[in-house]
């Protein structure tokens, strides 16, 4: 029989063994402490990960638990932030060397522009580089953040009264879009610290807005030149260049306002609904929390209107929505421009009356498609501007802006397909579709592209508005553009005659940019425009 011996481990090894024990059990508590949505980010954050606890426990230590919350509520939601670099390629997404801000305005800028795209075809930019915040932030740079929101917050009467909610969302950010990181708080701090001592009413925030946007009028603008702008710019960019695209404005002003404890976001349409191009927009909470709006370095609260028709707003905000198409959707599921983001609200009924619509996909579900959209026709494209998933052959939209032409449609390898016929949502919430009628053939007498004021001349008749010697197109929508035919302008209305009745129709001329209109025609025959 083997003899068995006993061999004893010196104390130091048992000591040590305990410690190890404890130490491994409080990191496992500490990690079970933190928000899910903490974890998920310390997890993508890779070597950054020390940077973003660094920051956790500074105010786990100091006691401050609300700025600890803060925390958590950055780190929490900044999984897809960051700072987002473009690059300007060709169709086979080569390299362009082009530089917008070499032009010294946007009309030479354009016409440079075009002369690149009749060489190499048509240039774009696409998305070449996204810098994590969570894979670069400091611990540094996020604690000044915090202590200084939360000083603004606590510090200045008209901010005094929001939620923390408010806080969190729309004064503790450290970004407005997808600008690159820089610490904007202090300078805008100092800048305006005489605001706090300027006010007839201290609680008024509205009050402290206009003086500081007063200010940023003084020196910065906007230039359409920066639509083309490859990136958002920073503060120190902005400071330079002292002008900007409304994408732009908006962040100044978020800089500026937050910085001073004032409760300011960004809302934004995708595309005008009556008219080409989309806009982004300031708003703020009166200390009614009422939402008022405004533009930074443009136009103060209480001064501003939206010149042209909303089908949708939405407001960007910090935190995930849960609500967003991003988290319904697949990952690898593509969607249209604007409707991507995850830290998207639709705040449409703030803005305009809205109505609900019902519609039946009566085309083809493209593969692996589970989302339809609306479109509104913006730019000579119909471009989406709402989601909802597919319920059989069935998709349900609410808070829709009425007054607005739309287009139901899949979005299918990039490309916007129609899904049933266009319809027009009235003012009073009726849902109007358009069927072009080749059976009852009309004559359009058309007077104008777009909408026109038109005056009577003196023998009474309407003023047209062509350029004498142009060729004008006229189509009408039948799940695609159908040519009708051409004519050359003079100085009378043009007139088209055996066209397919109760249609969308769309007038361009030659060489247009596809800014022109569409439109239906009443019963008397006049253009009534979408």
């Amino acid at each position: 029989m083997q003899k068995t011996t006993n061999h004893k481990l010196p104390f130091s090894f048992f000591y040590a063994f305990i410690v190890f024990t404890i130490f491994l059990s409080s990191c496992g508590n500490r990690e079970f402490e933190l928000p899910r949505n903490v974890k998920e980010t310390l997890k993508k954050a890779g070597d950054n990960k020390a940077e973003l606890e660094k920051a956790i426990d500074h105010f786990k230590e100091s006691g401050e638990v609300i700025k600890e919350e803060a925390a958590y509520f950055l780190i929490g939601n900044m999984g897809k932030h960051g700072y987002l670099k473009y690059k300007l390629v060709d169709t086979s997404k080569m390299p362009v060397d082009f530089n917008v801000l070499d032009y010294p305005n946007y009309d030479k800028m354009v016409e440079a522009w075009d002369k690149v795209e009749d060489q190499q075809g048509n240039i774009h930019y696409m998305k070449d580089t996204l810098i994590l915040d969570c894979q670069a932030i400091k611990a540094d740079f996020l604690i000044q953040n915090i202590d200084l929101a939360y000083e603004a917050w606590n510090d200045y009467p008209w901010a005094s009264k929001k939620t923390f909610d408010q806080f969190c969302e729309y004064i503790l950010p450290y970004r407005g879009s997808n600008e690159p990181l820089e610490e904007w708080r202090p300078y805008f701090m100092k800048k305006y610290a005489w605001v706090k001592d300027s006010l007839a009413d201290p609680t008024d925030p509205v009050e402290a807005a206009i003086l500081i946007n007063n200010d940023i009028k003084s020196w910065f603008d906007f230039d359409p030149i920066y639509y083309r702008h490859p990136t958002d710019q920073g503060l120190n960019e902005m400071s330079e260049s002292k002008k900007g695209r409304c994408e732009d404005m908006t962040n100044l002003a978020i800089y500026a306002m937050r910085a001073m404890g004032i409760a300011v976001m960004s809302d934004f349409t995708p595309y005008w609904a009556n008219s080409g191009n989309n806009h982004a927009w300031n708003a703020l909470l009166d200390k009614n929390d009422s939402v008022v709006i405004f533009m930074g370095g443009e136009a103060n609260p209480g001064e501003y209107s939206l010149g042209n028709k909303l089908a949708k707003v939405y407001r960007k905000t910090f935190s995930v929505q849960k609500n967003s198409l991003a988290e319904k959707k697949d990952e690898w599921e593509k969607v249209p421009p604007y409707l991507g983001s995850n830290t998207i609200m639709d705040v449409t009924t703030d803005y305009v009356s809205t109505g609900s619509v019902k519609i039946d996909l009566e085309n083809d579900i493209p593969d692996s498609t589970h989302f339809a959209y609306l479109c509104v026709f913006n730019s000579g494209e119909w471009k989406a501007i709402a989601s909802k998933r597919i319920r059989g052959t069935k998709a349900m939209f609410s808070k829709i802006g009425k007054g607005i032409a739309y287009l139901p449609a899949f979005y299918y390898e990039g490309e916007i397909i129609p899904a049933s016929d266009a319809f027009i949502l009235s003012d009073s919430g009726k849902v109007e579709y358009k069927f072009p009628d080749g059976n009852k053939k009309i004559t359009l007498v058309l007077r104008s592209t777009t909408r026109k004021i038109t005056k009577e001349t003196t023998d009474f008749t309407e003023k047209s508005f062509f350029d004498k010697g142009k060729t004008y197109t006229l189509k009408y929508w039948d799940e695609k553009w159908v040519e009708v035919g051409k004519q050359k302008a003079d100085d009378k209305p043009l007139v088209f005659q055996n066209v397919p009745s109760d249609a969308f129709y769309w007038l361009t001329g030659e060489g247009s940019r596809n800014e022109e209109r569409i439109f239906t025609v009443d019963d008397e025959g006049r253009q009534v425009w979408w």
